[in-house]
């Protein structure tokens, strides 16, 4: 489970999908990104996702933060990998 574990932070962090999530195309902070595992088998995991999307001004002064969240289906390959995600 652990291994699972460091597979879906490690593809949290660098995957496209959180974008949709987003409300105004800001930055997402990967701090404050988090997950719960909501159902899992062999095959797949359904994440719910949390992070802030943070705003920035013109002046590169943060504007707003912003908490977005959502679901995922982190589908696994035969080692436990996560391979793709999928809205939910």
């Amino acid at each position: 489970m652990h291994y699972l574990m460091q597979n879906i932070e490690r593809y949290l962090l660098c995957c496209r999908e959180l974008t949709a999530f987003r409300s105004q195309n800001g930055r997402i902070d990967e701090n404050s990104l988090h997950y719960e595992i909501i159902e899992q088998n062999d095959c797949h995991v359904i994440a719910f996702v949390q992070f802030e999307e943070i705003l920035m001004e013109g002046s590169g002064w943060v504007a707003a933060r912003i908490p977005c969240q959502g679901r995922l289906c982190l589908t696994l390959d035969r080692y436990g990998r996560v391979s793709h995600a999928t809205l939910l």
